[in-house]
């Protein structure tokens, strides 16, 4: 599918005056700028912010009432239950509670909803559960906020439930917890919004222990890359500050982890995290039960982690053949019922879907097609389903405007969860459509590249491209930085390497470089024949040879 370049007007005035009062390169600054920075003082913090500059977690609306009660519970020798979500946020979570309620001498339990049986949330089984093992304080992680009925529950058995949360409320209405820590809440003036579901846990940690919670960092780190929160403000601190201690881990469960996935001796980023670590903790819970997962990061036994990590392994590979197989019939069914001039939100249905691979298919299609996508599996009549959407369209807000055909729903902007009874499907198609059409522009469905700055290929040297990589973590909301130079022209045949990566070389007359394209063996045909040609790339440094050499990874490309 072909891009659209989006390339801002470079602030020449803005550029210079930041570059000469922090002394750093100007197209650096402009790369900053595109991020929303613009001054000196943002840019500052950008790059030299560290774990001094963490907000207070008493800033937390509750967090005082919730650390009190639980430190009450702790003199009381009372019984607690950690119940959380069954993701890798949910379960890094419950670990590093579980782990410090432990320390503080704490009965604890913990509880996990499968994601087949029971479902996201509180449910009644985990309240009964809490009744027979005479809990007297219940505290949910990564969920809570939209469980009024069961936190009723909890009240009427008088066990005391603390909300750990980082999902938007419903019309901004709360259950009557007896406390909610959660920065999305109405009246939660802490700075930062954004904190993944194990970074307000951490923020609780902070507050019962201070600095030793920093201990915690390579758990609220990989969390937080997994669950896809913007890595800017205080994320990133957590995730600069915890992928050093990932790299560095000592807990026996993450290194088995990371041997398992063959990333031992490898530097941990979060593009390892996305798409090797993350992938293996999720389909512990969605083949099966998240609580494997759990253990794994609990354990200190060097032998059980091994035996744990290779079931995540052996899970995540289940999970590939079952997504491959769901996909294929996807495809089989927008090829054959799809209509794109009408359809702006593709919504497919079939009964047995496996539900844990729901949304990793509505993802693949919607980055296939670029179109929000809602995936549903039946069990008969119901269905549950699983959304994601582009950039354009927030599907929370949609699904809200359709949710007289819904039976339950919830979410973020970019994807969200339903239930739907089957006479209600067309209906609800219909509905969202006609949303999806008064919201969004054709050229609202066609994918964009944004791209931070236009530059003569000769800009490039050494010391600029490494200075381009110490930006990271990058992530959402801080991408690597993508360049756009024109008129290159090309100086040897393309090659294909590996299964299906290309790779030439381009020069603009000053400077040459090669040009690699992981995946993309297709272009192979279109480079041979072409010239010259105008490039949107990544930089690197490729210093698997010496010296040291400037890599452009392909991210598209225009034949002139």
């Amino acid at each position: 599918m072909q891009n659209s370049w989006k390339i801002p007007a470079p602030n020449s005035a803005l550029q210079l005056k930041l570059s000469q009062k922090l002394n750093i390169h100007p197209l650096i600054c402009q790369i900053l700028i595109n991020r929303g920075m613009t001054d000196h003082e943002s840019l500052g913090k950008f790059l030299n912010g560290d774990i001094s500059h963490l907000y207070d977690p008493f800033l937390l609306k509750d967090m005082q009432k919730a650390i009190d009660r639980i430190k009450k519970a702790a003199q009381n020798k009372e019984k607690v239950l950690v119940f959380g979500d069954y993701d890798a946020d949910g379960v890094t979570s419950c670990a590093i509670l579980l782990t410090a309620l432990k320390k503080m001498g704490l009965d604890t339990k913990y509880y996990i909803p499968h994601r087949v049986n029971e479902g996201y949330g509180i449910n009644e089984n985990a309240v009964k559960f809490a009744k027979q093992h005479k809990i007297t304080l219940f505290i949910s992680v990564d969920c809570g906020t939209a469980n009024f009925k069961e936190i009723d529950s909890l009240n009427k058995a008088k066990i005391d439930a603390i909300v750990i949360d980082h999902h938007k409320p419903l019309e901004d209405k709360l259950p009557k917890a007896f406390a909610i820590v959660n920065p999305k809440q109405p009246g939660c003036k802490y700075p930062f919004k954004d904190l993944a579901a194990v970074g307000v846990v951490f923020k609780v940690l902070q507050a019962i222990s201070g600095d030793s919670a920093f201990e915690d960092l390579d758990l609220v780190s990989l969390g937080t890359v997994a669950d896809v929160m913007d890595i800017t403000g205080e994320n990133r601190i957590i995730v600069k500050e915890g992928l050093k201690r990932l790299n560095e881990t000592t807990r026996v469960g993450v290194k088995a982890l990371i041997e398992a996935a063959s990333l031992k001796n490898k530097k941990i980023t979060p593009g390892f995290v996305s798409f090797i670590l993350a992938p293996r903790i999720n389909a512990s819970g969605r083949m099966d039960s998240a609580e494997k997962s759990l253990k794994l990061f609990l354990t200190e036994d060097a032998g059980e982690a091994q035996i744990l990590a290779s079931d995540l392994n052996n899970h995540n590979r289940q999970r590939q053949k079952i997504e491959e197989e769901t996909l294929r019939q996807a495809l089989d069914l927008i090829s054959r019922d799809v209509n794109f001039k009408e359809h702006y939100v593709i919504v497919l249905g079939q009964d047995g879907w496996h539900e844990g691979v729901l949304g990793i298919v509505a993802s693949k299609i919607m980055d296939r097609f670029y179109r929000p996508t809602i995936i549903i599996s039946w069990d008969e009549r119901l269905g549950k389903g699983s959304a994601r959407s582009i950039d354009k369209f927030h599907i929370f807000e949609a699904l809200s405007g359709c949710a007289e055909f819904l039976e339950s729903f919830g979410g973020h902007q970019h994807a969200a969860g339903l239930t739907i009874l089957k006479d209600n499907l067309d209906k609800f198609r219909d509905e969202i459509n006609r949303i999806a059409k008064n919201t969004l522009s054709d050229l609202d469905l066609i994918p964009s590249l944004d791209i931070d700055a236009q530059v003569p290929l000769s800009v490039l040297d050494v010391d600029l491209v490494s200075a381009i990589e110490n930006l990271e973590p990058f992530g959402v909301g801080n991408p690597y930085p993508l360049l756009c130079s024109r008129n290159l022209e090309i100086k040897s045949k393309p090659t294909i390497v590996g299964k299906d990566t290309i790779k030439f070389w381009v020069t603009d007359g000053k400077l040459t470089a090669q040009a690699i394209g992981f995946g993309q063996a297709n272009l192979f045909d279109l480079v041979s024949e072409a010239e010259s040609l105008d490039l949107v790339y990544s930089p690197s440094i490729d210093d698997w040879h010496k010296p040291a050499e400037i890599q452009l990874e392909i991210k598209d490309l225009k034949v002139n």
